[in-house]
């Protein structure tokens, strides 16, 4: 924020020679450090975010803003492109605050609504969901993105547009008439009286929706404590190789199954975990998927499953076959290999080169002892 002008009659040699000598008053400083603790609550405050909410006006004045045809909605690689940032971190940030996003008006169109959306917006996608942000829900991502310069200047512009809280110019102090008080006691008094008015529509609001964030990062502590519970019951720091007492005691059941049976198996607990559209097409001719699924998200989810020994290891040349066809063939936005075995060094080296997602023995034993699939991924894909 540009420091205001003391008087209307000063020149701009004095005003800088006023500046190098600290002759400003404080309370520009003070303001400064205020805006950035205000734009630190706004980072952790869904209350302070939503009376935000419909400043959508700033989008455009930081940068271009890209909207499919209709003019009303964008994708999720349109505004990964406004933030420059990745897609998976607009996915991520998606996963963990889908209610709030959803409140305003981020959502999934599949089916008929998908077919009719794609006809009216002129889409030209083969995909069976799409994730749809409005302007509020665009916004909304810039005030919780941390590492974008975009999205800071977002929340700057947000907070600039309080224009109540602004310190505003001050009168004429150059000419002060006999008998008034002196021009030092008038600097002090407007100064005390500024920062009174700053404190009062910042520092307050600023410690009730700190205080409402504490009860919320509590329940979300609470929640990953459960996740991370789950995972304990079968991972843990250990060597590769090293046994697992607790990992033998939750797959016996896993390790009798037949391909079929745990092809099932997976497909149970993708329907646990909340994806819609399970598809088990596994066997002969499945050209390389055994489950097909839906995410909570929409992204659309391709699973190979493997059922081996667990001395056994998934290949370079297993996993090329599974390449070659999660993507062109299944149109996966999420490709997962999941084993009861391992992977060999190669293979997951080839796997992370083509953003395959790979679960092996642990993992899986995590995902059927309880842990959420949404987490797994994010775990695995880390």
């Amino acid at each position: 924020m540009s420091e205001q002008r003391w008087s209307s009659t000063r020149t701009a040699e004095e005003d800088h020679a006023d500046h190098a000598s600290g002759a400003y008053p404080k309370v520009f400083a003070q303001w400064k450090d205020n805006k950035e603790a205000i734009e630190g609550v706004l980072l952790e405050s869904p209350t302070l975010r939503s009376q935000m909410a419909q400043r959508t006006d700033v989008l455009e004045r930081v940068g271009e803003l890209r909207l499919l045809p209709d003019g009303v909605h964008a994708t999720s690689a349109m505004v990964a492109e406004y933030y420059e940032v990745s897609g998976n971190v607009i996915w991520a940030m998606v996963h963990d605050h889908r209610d709030e996003f959803e409140s305003n008006g981020y959502h999934t169109v599949t089916g008929p609504q998908l077919t009719y959306f794609k006809q009216v917006s002129g889409i030209r996608s083969r995909a069976r969901s799409l994730a749809l942000f409005t302007r509020r829900t665009i916004l909304n991502t810039g005030m919780l993105l941390r590492d974008s310069v975009i999205a800071r200047q977002v929340r700057y512009e947000l907070l600039n547009d309080a224009q109540d809280a602004r310190p505003q110019p001050v009168e004429n102090l150059s000419t002060v008439p006999s008998g008034e008080e002196s021009l030092d006691a008038r600097i002090v008094r407007i100064t005390e009286r500024t920062v009174s008015s700053i404190l009062s529509r910042t520092v307050i609001p600023m410690q009730n929706a700190m205080i409402e964030t504490c009860s919320e990062l509590r329940r979300d502590v609470n929640r990953l404590r459960e996740d991370v519970d789950a995972m304990k019951a079968t991972l843990y720091e250990a060597a590769p190789g090293t046994p697992r007492p607790e990992l033998a005691s939750l797959m016996p059941a896993v390790d009798v199954m037949s391909w079929k049976q745990f092809e099932q198996r997976v497909a149970e607990l993708c329907r646990r975990d909340g994806c819609t559209d399970v598809v088990v097409t596994g066997g002969k001719g499945d050209l390389g998927a055994d489950v097909i699924a839906l995410l909570p998200d929409g992204r659309r989810l391709v699973i190979q499953c493997k059922r081996q020994a667990a001395h056994r290891a998934v290949t370079t040349a297993d996993m090329q076959q599974f390449i070659g066809a999660a993507r062109p063939e299944h149109r996966a936005d999420i490709a997962l290999y999941t084993v009861t075995c391992r992977f060999t060094k190669s293979a997951l080296v080839l796997a992370a080169r083509h953003g395959i997602t790979v679960m092996p023995r642990e993992l899986f034993a995590a995902w059927n002892a309880g842990a959420r699939l949404e987490t797994l991924l994010l775990n695995a894909a880390a």
